[in-house]
């Protein structure tokens, strides 16, 4: 099974789960005698304030028919209110009663007191994740709804320097990747936070920079040019890699672009990069830059015996 595939089954798994955990599944929500469609409606009424029915079919995704049968029942209950619009007599528009407003209030206190018991099993940072990517998800399903042909995108920075955090994420990433792609073990994973360690000490050399991808504060990405380890004016290239969710999306290119920059600026001679033979993907990223394959070798430096290879870029 492809890791796309895998995806789509684990998001779908879960949104099963949440629908049937929420009481969707239920003739009645939030420990209402309403509708799932009726008591949001009464939220969306409550967040934007007097609307007409048009503007809660547009939000609600539902047929005007369905809508209009729904509100005629809230209506009838007491718990919306039809007032003309001053701009135009011929326009209602739906505003909460007092028995409304009393209704949406425990709502909020019912869905607020769900919520709260579910993240307090969570960790603080799994908390901010769920928050973050759920929110993401949503647009995006919103965005197909609605036929947008614009990418739902997070927002994302490439800082340079030292961040906290970023010795063990940047480790996490390559063991994770590495380990699940082509079974690298604990020799790999130690190796890279060692060397990390060591580098991240040395940040304050002119000649050593580290660049960082973050999304919403998270290290997704990374590169560094140590221009100590080779000697010779030689600049070493290390730590290249994204998230499994940012590949693709051309956040590589411009880290190497930002590292490339840097090198031509320090005039060192030429940039070197080590590898292994399978991955192709970020092979031709490297010879869009205008590195070419050296020199190539069994070796077993990553704790695993594998067709190693050397790039070499220089800088005339």
């Amino acid at each position: 099974m492809t890791s796309e595939l895998q995806t789509i089954q684990s998001i779908r798994a879960a949104s099963r789960l949440i629908v049937r955990e929420l009481g969707f599944m239920n003739q009645n929500l939030a420990a209402t005698d309403y509708h799932p469609s009726a008591v949001h409606s009464m939220l969306e009424v409550e967040t934007h304030g007097a609307m007409t029915a048009a503007q809660l079919v547009q939000i609600l995704g539902l047929e005007k028919s369905s809508v209009s049968r729904m509100l005629a029942k809230l209506v009838e209950a007491g718990e919306l209110e039809e007032t003309p619009s001053a701009d135009d007599a011929r326009t209602k528009l739906l505003s909460l009663t007092g028995k409304g407003r009393e209704t949406v209030q425990n709502i909020n206190i019912y869905a607020d007191q769900r919520v709260a018991a579910a993240l307090g099993k969570l960790d603080p940072f799994t908390q901010e994740a769920v928050s973050k990517s759920l929110s993401s998800y949503a647009i995006a399903l919103k965005a197909c709804r609605e036929n947008s042909a614009e990418k739902v995108r997070n927002s994302f920075k490439i800082v340079s320097g030292y961040h906290a955090g970023m010795i063990g994420r940047i480790t996490e990433m390559h063991g994770s990747y590495y380990a699940r792609e082509y079974d690298f073990g604990n020799f790999f994973e130690a190796k890279v936070a060692a060397g990390l360690a060591d580098f991240s000490a040395r940040l304050d050399k002119p000649c050593n920079q580290i660049w960082l991808v973050m999304v919403n504060e998270r290290i997704v990405g990374s590169v560094a040019i140590d221009g100590e380890d080779l000697g010779n004016n030689e600049a070493h290239l290390r730590w290249f890699i994204l998230d499994d969710g940012c590949r693709g999306s051309g956040l590589g290119r411009k880290l190497i672009a930002e590292a490339m920059s840097f090198c031509d600026e320090q005039k060192f001679d030429s940039v070197q990069l080590w590898t292994f033979n399978k991955l192709i993907a970020a092979r031709r990223l490297y010879e869009s830059f205008g590195f070419e394959l050296s020199k190539e070798w069994e070796g077993d430096q990553w704790g695993s015996t594998i067709t190693e290879q050397q790039f070499t870029r220089k800088i005339i």
